[in-house]
């Protein structure tokens, strides 16, 4: 098996190549927390993911695009045999340095891969299609270029942001998302304030004055960012934070149900259980 990493600005570009006779796995780990999108070129090999006791099984990889969250516990591996060569391109970029890539690329990460940069177990999913034309064509000529040096990088740079602007502009159609940078600030925006008072947060109407916006339009650009209404998001986060304060800060049941808004402990211990699926004084 062929594996070559190279570091380009704050991305890291894995390309894997494998072919044999008879058959091959090859394993493949992230030494830290991950977003990463997955190209897969000629060839068909088999994908298995495993994580905490859990397996995912991709059996027709040629041509996909697997975006994915995944941490230092999570195993993949690549059944290669005589009928189903490797030929696949990763983008990587560690959750640390999501902030230190171009403002568009890490606006484009929150907007469509938004369940990747709030991960919430070992291994996270994104969007799964097919590359388009354009797309498979920058793949093969990875693998193809005989460039070396200076050139090679060059080569390299200048064909990964090709890359990754064909992908944000296949979610863009596939999800029917207009791109506005400007009402994504916004939205962003009411997400910070939100999390920047818990306990005692501003009402919708509230909400939307201070971001420069009606509540109507609040309401459906801030579902179709994260996923769920405003205060379904507040109260998911409540419970978090919640969740934390007693597991690891040793607070009380009391504690942490003032701490995040909820006067009454009944309302609070239902909403945790629902969650969470156990009552909080298991947590």
């Amino acid at each position: 098996m062929n594996r070559e990493i190279i570091d380009i600005n704050d991305y890291t570009i894995l390309l894997e190549e494998a072919s044999t006779d008879n058959n091959l796995i090859g394993s493949c780990f992230f030494d830290e927390p991950v977003i990463a999108i997955a190209f897969y070129g000629a060839g068909d090999v088999g994908l298995t993911v495993k994580f905490d006791k859990k397996i995912k099984e991709f059996h027709h990889t040629k041509g996909m695009v697997l975006s994915f969250y995944a941490d230092d516990k999570v195993e993949f591996e690549h059944h290669v045999s005589r009928l189903k060569p490797l030929q696949c391109l990763v983008i990587a970029t560690t959750i640390k340095n999501i902030d230190k890539l171009p403002s568009e690329e890490s606006q484009f990460l929150e907007k469509f891969l938004h369940q990747l940069v709030h991960p919430k177990d070992h291994y996270v999913e994104g969007t799964v299609f097919n590359m388009s034309p354009e797309m498979f064509l920058l793949v093969e000529q990875f693998f193809s270029n005989t460039y070396e040096g200076e050139i090679k990088m060059m080569f390299y740079k200048s064909h990964i942001t090709a890359l990754l602007s064909h992908y944000f502009g296949q979610l863009a159609k596939q999800q029917n998302i207009k791109l506005n940078i400007s009402e994504l600030e916004k939205i962003n925006l009411a997400q910070e304030i939100l999390l920047s008072d818990l306990e005692n947060p501003p009402s919708l109407t509230e909400l939307a004055n201070r971001i420069g916006t009606n509540t109507n339009k609040l309401k459906i650009e801030f579902k179709a960012q994260f996923g769920v209404p405003v205060f379904k998001y507040l109260q998911n986060e409540r419970l978090k934070k919640a969740y934390n304060l007693i597991k690891n800060e040793q607070k009380t049941i009391q504690e942490a149900a003032w701490a995040v808004g909820y006067e009454s402990l009944g309302s609070f211990s239902n909403a945790f259980e629902k969650k969470f699926g156990y009552r909080p004084s298991q947590a």
